[in-house]
């Protein structure tokens, strides 16, 4: 590419342009990134001139992408994946003298984020003891209230376990699930044709669940209940049931996801967050290196997907970016 080409293209403006192809929104897109509308205004303004082609049309709300800008899009986000995956090696350069780690992670990342987390670790812990487990959030919060573990990956539990260190990853709302083309106008009253699908009440979907329900005065029939979300999904995309879920839950439907219509819950919102808990011994930075990690891989495989698909989460579905300030000192 020419050099003129490259003039005036920068990050932040390559930034603005992502977020706002995601949020349609100047005002959205200057609320997520912590700048004023002017400046997104003319960093957009910049680097269409700096490209010589309109990216946006601004004519519409929602704002949408121009041919160009659709066509620019892909490229903009792998030179800022490139350059964030650059940053993040960097950052975990340091990891290379951990003698000992213990993490868990929820079974909900298992086949996106953990093995993405696992060998950026396995790789900066060149010398290090490294044990990792998966698990439901109940069970990983017993793991690391016994000291078991070091670091989990869970959802946030109420209390938290004790001694531990909170570092927040992504809310993740509770929507409604249901076989595609169901007509949902009624409220939940005009499912009751179709069988309610539970969580096994064990788990932290589950207990959120049950509370949601008896708060709305919904007492239904306990015909099934399950503790895998797979199953869950294709009960739902086969017409079976409906459920209450999430959309990180939905996006891991896989095939099952195109049989499924998803809609806002009624009612007031709800959502579980995401956490990264660390035993209070460990007070340096390490864990909010990891978890810094872990929202860039959650951001990729689940929060833009979901937004994408489901544009009427806006922000109730975002990555945390909530830091616990470390002290100076290591585990």
């Amino acid at each position: 590419m020419p050099d003129t080409l490259l003039r005036g293209v920068t990050l932040k403006g390559l930034e603005v342009f992502e977020t706002l192809a995601a949020t349609g929104s100047v005002a959205a897109t200057a609320d997520r990134l912590g700048m004023s509308a002017p400046a997104v205004s003319q960093q957009l303004r910049n680097l269409s001139q700096a490209l010589g082609a309109e990216l946006v049309d601004h004519s519409r709300r929602p704002m949408v992408l121009t041919p160009a800008g659709r066509l620019f899009l892909g490229r903009a986000k792998a030179a800022l994946q490139a350059l964030r995956a650059g940053q993040r090696g960097l950052s975990m350069l340091d990891l290379a003298e951990l003698s000992a780690l213990s993490m868990g992670v929820i079974e909900d990342f298992e086949n996106e984020v953990t093995p993405h987390l696992a060998t950026d670790l396995a790789e900066a812990m060149t010398q290090c003891a490294f044990r990792l487990v998966t698990g439901a959030s109940h069970a990983l919060h017993a793991q690391i209230g016994r000291r078991e573990l070091d670091i989990a990956i869970c959802a946030a539990g109420s209390p938290d376990p004790a001694g531990t260190l909170t570092h927040p990853l992504i809310d993740d709302p509770y929507i409604l699930a249901v076989p595609t083309g169901t007509d949902v106008s009624g409220g939940l009253a005009a499912l009751a044709r179709l069988t309610f699908l539970r969580r096994d009440p064990d788990q932290v979907m589950g207990q959120q669940i049950e509370r949601y329900l008896a708060g709305a005065g919904l007492a239904l029939p306990n015909r099934f209940e399950m503790d895998s979300n797979q199953s869950i999904s294709a009960l739902v995309a086969g017409g079976t049931g409906w459920t209450i879920t999430t959309p990180l839950s939905l996006i891991r439907a896989g095939r099952f996801a195109g049989g499924i219509d998803a809609h806002p819950l009624p009612g007031a919102p709800i959502s579980r967050r995401i956490v990264l808990y660390a035993t209070d011994d460990w007070t340096g930075p390490i864990p909010a290196r990891i978890a810094d990690r872990a929202r860039d891989l959650i951001e990729d495989h689940f929060a833009a997907p979901g937004r994408a698909r489901m544009p009427w989460l806006g922000d109730s579905f975002r990555v945390r970016r909530d830091t616990v300030a470390p002290d100076s000192a290591g585990p």
